[in-house]
């Protein structure tokens, strides 16, 4: 112990002075270490001396030290391997846990970030495989994780950051391996403890207590309040590494990528050189360091673009909590020096957190560098599907600001432990028993009265035998049932082996969200199939995969993909499709080694695509909607017939009298994303039709719905093609391969409908059976003109005059690997009849028309 003062009283003098001298160097961090912990505490579990870390700090081993009374019952060891990107310390050494086991630090009384840190690894000396490790870790009152796998996190290595407030002078970690299978066991590779601030508590005045979002109230965060942080963020910089924070040894990630929304992503800039980062009374400068503060995201100086569009940044997290939110700002560009300069509005989740936010305004005395943070709370529902935090800005129009724009610093998710003290989420999938191990039990306890408990055990036992025996039967009756009312075949394991030939690389057709996809044969080789085989570490999961057997189970269209069945034995989830011999439809028009479709064939596969669709609608009790329309989710048979795919996402709409919407929370892929759902969360119809507008253009343009190296106003698809229509230059931005193949009129009517499908508003969107109508109709008219000499949209003979909105200039570029049923991506038109132009046309509509009014599937 005495070593451990001398080493943090030597620590805090280095600390005082690199905050000296870093004052000196560089401005902008002078005030970054002015907080110096009373308690910083760092451990190496699983060794026995000191080491140093990247960052300077040294940790100290458990294996000597007084935090780890009776680790002797413990097992020290280490990885079998490393990874590159994972440092030696303090991830190189654990501590294995068999049984319960408590380390107790000694700290003074106050608030603590409590750091944990996981290298999911098997483990040597003696041997552990990651995949048995499910355990929890409490502190006093409060639950941190429970069943937790590192292993299923799917990163290389994990930290888990909490705050908690230790009242005594004593902090009391338990790790206690699950009990709900066999041979479990827990580990950790490096345990943190920093004194802070209450950096947190509100106080008892409701005037300073964050509101809750959509509501009038206030919720108390104070200091019996623990935390788990689930995003820091240095919005618009780089990460900021715990060296660089504010004392505290905090991380703030980048926001890009990762968290940032969609094309949208506005621009960053660092603070002019001559505005310095002032601190006022009420923002302490361990709340954030100025690296955060010295940097931010804008939305850009387009104003018609900025209008037009949210900057969003979205949080996965845990159903059923109460999250804290808290935002950073600081004005720091000359330009925007005065109120009403920069005034936004902010949502989260869809609702309204606060008007008219003016960053100056909240200033001390409107200056520039003065830093501002506002805390809101949002409770989430309890849900069995993911769940995420949308945090947008957009620019307020009504207080009529000097320009419209809308910024932020800084962004912090925290999660509130429940009325019960819990902040772990849900458990992480269990792995099923195989047959004939035995079944896990809880370890015995002995008492003195050994005859009489060893009587009420056998009671006990027995009567949960009985129980365990009745609930075997009962579901082994409810899975029988299951079985028997799905419509497709059941595959044994063995047989998908035998059909794959045992998962043969030579026979991987793509890589998708839900895992791989095999081409494979069954009934001795007559049947050609496509076999994918979920990934138990995919986001999709059980859900996504009974609701593929599901949908498809009921469907049959000629224009909807085939399920021919599935397995569910060993922990697989395995679906069997009919073969699909020409592949996907992005496959056939861009980033590719196959010839460029023909303008008629691509019109067939658009609508045989809009068949498919409107029979999901329309076609079945309770109308179907897709969520995931695009173009690797249209494929195509060895005939070129177009068949939807991948109904993992798919929802029934409104099943009640009335009901014109469901309300869900946002799934799809980026570039086809209904913007109306996307706000509202409230899923229609029309959102699969705005998906297939994006299909359309995609058709047509052969380039991605989204393509970040072009400009701005060009990235995405859907509001390029539709300002190109409205600009009457669609022809500008038709696929190279296409110029003077497509006749004006067929183009014309064909680029309409694509722009009324991506409507910014659903109610202003075609039904699909509109949709399909008009692709008809647009055939007609091609065929007409091929037949009748009609006119040509015009081909200049010049690929230099094609716009940038082209994705490689039409060029085919090598093959990338298919993606099978992956799930992460003045005019008028007429609307149930024949549009103004074509009243007068000698075309009338096809038999295939009346497909519109009798929807059963063909």
């Amino acid at each position: 112990m005495k070593t451990h003062t001398r080493n943090q009283t030597q620590l805090s003098l280095l600390l005082l002075v690199a905050a000296a001298m870093s004052a000196l160097i560089n401005p902008i961090s002078a005030q970054n270490s002015t907080y110096v912990p009373s308690d910083n505490i760092l451990v190496n579990c699983g060794s026995s001396g000191n080491s140093t870390a990247p960052d300077g700090r040294t940790w100290v081993g458990d294996a000597n030290s007084n935090y780890a009374i009776g680790a002797d019952k413990t097992i020290s060891a280490t990885p079998s391997s490393q990874e590159s990107s994972v440092p030696t310390v303090p991830y190189m050494t654990a501590r294995i846990f068999q049984t319960q086991f408590t380390y107790t630090f000694p700290v003074s009384p106050g608030r603590k970030f409590i750091r944990l840190y996981f290298y999911p690894s098997n483990y040597t000396i003696p041997s552990f495989v990651d995949s048995d490790s499910f355990f929890s870790v409490s502190v006093g009152p409060f639950t941190l994780l429970s069943n937790f796998s590192a292993l299923l996190t799917g990163q290389s290595s994990v930290i888990r950051e909490f705050s908690v407030n230790a009242s005594l002078n004593a902090l009391n970690l338990t790790f206690a391996p699950s009990r709900a299978r066999k041979d479990t066991f827990a580990f950790v590779n490096g345990i943190e403890i920093v004194s802070m601030p209450d950096i947190f508590d509100s106080g008892s005045d409701a005037l300073n207590q964050p509101s809750i979002v959509g509501t009038k109230s206030t919720f108390p965060v104070n200091q019996y309040t623990a935390l788990q942080t689930v995003a820091r963020l240095n919005v618009g910089g780089q990460t900021v590494t715990p060296s660089g924070d504010s004392g505290l040894y905090r991380t703030w990630e980048n926001d890009d990528p990762k968290y940032i929304y969609g094309a949208a992503s506005g621009v960053t800039y660092p603070k002019d050189p001559n505005v310095t980062i002032k601190y006022p009374a009420s923002v302490p400068s361990y709340i954030a360091p100025a690296l955060v503060y010295g940097t931010a995201r804008a939305m850009g100086k387009i104003t018609s673009l900025n209008l037009k569009f949210n900057l969003t940044w979205i949080i996965n997290v845990d159903a059923g909590f109460t999250y804290l939110v808290r935002l950073h700002f600081c004005e720091i560009m000359n330009a925007v020096s005065q109120i009403n300069m920069r005034v936004f509005d902010i949502f989260i989740n869809n609702q309204t957190a606060d008007t008219a936010f003016d960053v100056i305004a909240q200033a001390n005395g409107g200056e520039l560098g003065v830093p501002v943070y506002k805390d809101y709370i949002v409770i989430l529902p309890k849900s069995t599907e993911s769940q995420f935090l949308w945090i947008a800005l957009h620019p307020n129009i009504a207080s009529k600001p000097g320009g419209y724009d809308a910024e932020m610093n800084g962004l912090e998710v925290f999660k509130l432990n429940s009325s019960s003290g819990n902040l772990a989420g849900p458990n992480p999938p269990m792995l099923i028993q195989q047959p004939g191990s035995p079944t896990p039990v809880a370890p015995s306890s002995k008492s003195s009265h050994g005859f009489s408990a060893g009587i009420a055990g056998g009671v006990v036992g027995g009567a949960l035998a009985l129980v365990l025996v009745l609930l075997l039967v009962w579901v082994v009756l409810k899975k029988k049932r299951a079985r028997q009312g799905r419509l497709c075949r059941h595959f044994s394991f063995a047989e998908i082996r035998a059909a794959t030939n045992d998962f043969d690389e030579a026979l991987l057709l793509g890589v998708g969200g839900f895992g791989k996809v095999y081409k494979g044969s069954i009934d001795n080789g007559a049947t050609r199939v496509a076999i994918k085989r979920g990934n138990p570490l995919s986001e999709q999961g059980v859900h996504e995969f009974q609701t593929e057997i599901e949908m498809l189970s009921k469907l049959r269209h000629r224009h909807l993909v085939s399920l021919i069945g599935y397995c569910e034995e060993d922990c697989e989830m395995i679906l069997v499709y009919d073969y699909m011999g020409q592949g996907t439809l992005r496959e056939h028009l861009y980033r590719t080694q196959n010839p460029p479709l023909p303008w008629k064939q691509r019109l067939d596969i658009c609508i045989g695509a809009a068949r498919g669709l409107h029979y999901l609608h329309t076609g079945v009790k309770h109308a179907i909607i897709h969520r995931d329309v695009k173009t690797t989710n249209i494929l195509l048979d060895d005939n070129w017939v177009a068949k939807v795919s991948d109904f993992g996402l798919s929802k029934t709409g409104p099943t009640a009298l009335g009901d014109t919407h469901v309300t869900t929370v946002v799934k799809g892929s980026f570039g086809y994303l209904d913007p109306e759902y996307f706000r509202r969360q409230q899923l229609t119809e029309k959102s699969d039709v705005y998906s297939f507008g994006v299909v359309l253009f995609e058709v047509l343009c052969a380039r991605p719905a989204l393509n970040t190296a072009l400009p701005a106003e060009e990235v995405s698809l859907a509001e390029w093609g539709m300002e190109c229509v409205k600009r009457g230059t669609i022809g500008s931005i038709v696929d190279p391969y296409l110029k003077g193949k497509i006749s004006q009129e067929c183009l014309k009517k064909f680029a309409e409908t694509a722009e009324k499908c991506v409507a910014e508003q659903g109610i202003d969107r075609p039904a699909m059976g509109d949709v399909l109508w008009n692709l008809e109709f647009a055939l007609q008219l091609q065929e007409g003109a091929e037949d009748g000499g009609g006119v040509f949209e015009a081909d200049t003979g010049d690929d230099d005059e094609v716009p940038l909105a082209l994705a490689g200039k039409g060029e085919r570029r090598e093959s990338e690997p298919s993606s099978w049923f992956s799930t992460t991506s003045g005019s008028s038109v007429s609307v149930g009849g024949r549009s103004e132009e074509s009243s007068g046309s000698a075309l009338t509509p096809s038999a295939v028309f009346l497909e519109v009014l009798h929807a059963a599937g063909r």
